[in-house]
């Protein structure tokens, strides 16, 4: 199913006031589970980062992982970047009626997109499942880099991810590849460059239960319907705390496979 035009509905609903936009965030940070992740990770990686460190939040959507990090880090610069004019629009518009002077975002295609020694950290969320020429947008990404600099990536594996069916097509339209084996992302990210790379799986068992719960099962029901907008508030009184506490377990341990990888790559040179 195509993801975007619901998700395009939703954003535009929730554009309609700051209180809203927040609200949304707040939902996505809570019942995405790649979020905790994420968020755990830039904490690890902010212990030990200057004041003056600056983000490329590449591919930032609806920028929900930039207003993360300007709120937690007021002294780091973020710069969102992202193929949709629309969006960019909509959050440089947020953000400064939010009062965050150290985020801006540009319209920018990843394959293309190179600014050499410019970031200390660059996060790619949900993003490179969607991009055919991937090894060109990590050599991108390694280029913009300076030295010590870390490259954080969520994103589908090959163990099911993308909740591909039987015949191997994804459920998620939009993208390109089901998901990356392992050793592929990290051959694709040497190969770009990258001199140390680690990689774990996320969404096991139960991060798998609590994905089709917030997310597959609510997606399905309004790609038929948008009568389901007005029970959807419902629906999740009844599922959120399992999806919390699901999602808790997910990233409280180690998994020997799982639908979702945490990749990190370091420039070392």
């Amino acid at each position: 199913m195509e993801y975007d035009p619901i998700k395009n509905k939703l954003g535009r609903f929730f554009n309609s006031s700051l209180l809203l936009r927040k609200l949304f965030y707040f939902m996505l940070d809570t019942l995405l589970l790649r979020t905790w992740y994420i968020h755990r990770e830039i904490k690890k990686w902010g212990r030990n980062a200057a004041k003056g460190t600056n983000v490329l939040d590449a591919g930032s959507g609806f920028g929900q992982y930039s207003f993360y990090i300007a709120r937690k880090y007021p002294g780091w610069q973020i710069l969102g970047a992202d193929v949709k004019e629309e969006q960019v629009e909509d959050c440089n518009r947020f953000f400064k009626e939010s009062g965050k002077t150290n985020v801006r975002f540009e319209v920018a295609d990843l394959v293309r997109f190179s600014k050499p020694d410019s970031f200390d950290l660059a996060i790619s969320v949900d993003v490179m499942e969607h991009i055919l020429e991937d090894v060109e947008v990590f050599r991108n990404i390694y280029t913009s880099l300076r030295k010590n600099g870390m490259l954080l990536i969520s994103t589908p594996s090959d163990k099911g991810g993308s909740d591909a069916g039987h015949g191997g097509e994804s459920f998620i339209g939009e993208h390109v590849r089901n998901g990356y084996n392992i050793k592929e992302i990290e051959d694709k990210l040497r190969t770009a460059g990258f001199s140390k790379t680690e990689a774990k799986y996320s969404y096991g068992v139960p991060g798998h239960i609590s994905w089709i719960l917030s997310m597959k099962f609510p997606m399905k029901i309004l790609a038929v319907s948008k009568l389901f907008f007005i029970l959807l508030p419902f629906y999740y009184l009844i599922t959120f705390p399992l999806c919390l506490i699901l999602n808790r377990i997910d990233v409280s341990v180690a998994h020997p496979t799982g639908t979702g990888l945490i990749v990190k790559a370091y420039k070392n040179r």
